[in-house]
């Protein structure tokens, strides 16, 4: 895993060339490509995310529980393949790393595999596209993914890893700068339909939606300070399991160079039921050119 992380980053590193549209010359690539915005025929797109999620209190019980985290670290590569900018392709690649059992939250970074308190490796992969469906609104795109579970079993010695199930995921982008240019507004709808062997994952059976929205203020091009607000539900079809849950948080972004930028975020789970109220802590960096 570390040997992959170090090559992500170098390989980030070493492209130093962007082109753009000259309509699109004078804005950074945190302004302009937002997750609605689709890349042009040949250019290359890799976010490289990392997301710490640690709690010590759910709904399941009251006071504070033994620490439990989860690690999970994604890659995803989309490239242009149409004249026109409007159909994108690409992989979705996810690992995951998480200790129980009262373990400090940096555990996750040992990838020890200790029976009864750390679970590690890859959990899945998806194949993706994402598209533009209205000509007229080229701001609203459309990502869909089909992930396939690399997870032998979702729980081992109480250790839970990832869902083993398999996942038809759809995710609605659209984005609206305001006049100043200053502020921009970007939302999302996350709906995934989980389904496989009930037995095989408390997920199974079940339809997620996640409505998001992130409020972006400018100090200037290459930097960017924002406000997100999220919601998930899960919905019963058939597996008698409902969840939900909300959380609040901000963030960062830096652009380091024409091609390389840099976000952080924060999240704070703040109510819901049959889950964790935990926090979570998150870095990523992305790759245009």
């Amino acid at each position: 895993m570390k040997k992959l992380i170090l090559s992500i980053t170098l390989v980030a590193l070493a492209f130093t060339g962007f082109s753009q549209d000259d309509e699109d010359a004078s804005k950074s690539v945190i302004q302009e490509y937002t997750p609605s915005k689709l890349l042009n025929k040949g250019q290359w797109d890799i976010k490289w995310f990392n997301n710490l999620y640690t709690q010590t209190e759910s709904t399941f019980s009251e006071g504070t529980e033994p620490r439990q985290t989860f690690f999970t670290s994604t890659v995803d590569i989309f490239t242009g393949v149409s004249e026109s900018s409007t159909f994108n392709v690409g992989v979705l690649l996810e690992f995951r790393s998480n200790v129980v059992a009262g373990r400090d939250a940096f555990d996750v970074f040992s990838f020890d595999g200790d029976a009864g308190t750390a679970r590690s490796g890859f959990t899945s992969f998806a194949p993706a596209i994402k598209f533009n469906p209205l000509k007229n609104v080229s701001n609203f795109t459309i990502q869909t993914a089909f992930h396939i579970p690399l997870v032998d079993n979702e729980v081992d010695e109480g250790v839970f890893l990832d869902q083993k199930g398999f996942i038809f995921q759809n995710r609605f982008f659209y984005d609206y700068t305001f006049p100043s240019g200053d502020w921009q507004i970007f939302s999302e709808l996350n709906t995934e339909y989980n389904f496989g062997k009930n037995e095989d994952s408390f997920a199974n059976d079940s339809l997620l939606l996640t409505p998001g929205v992130f409020l972006s203020y400018f100090p200037s091009d290459t930097f960017t300070i924002l406000a997100l607000a999220q919601h998930q539900q899960r919905i019963d079809l058939g597996n008698n399991f409902t969840q939900d849950f909300t959380a609040l948080g901000g963030g960062l972004k830096y652009q380091l160079t024409k091609v390389l930028n840099i976000e952080a975020l924060y999240t704070n789970f703040v109510r819901g039921n049959n889950t964790g109220l935990g926090e979570t802590f998150n870095i990523g960096l992305r790759a245009l050119f």
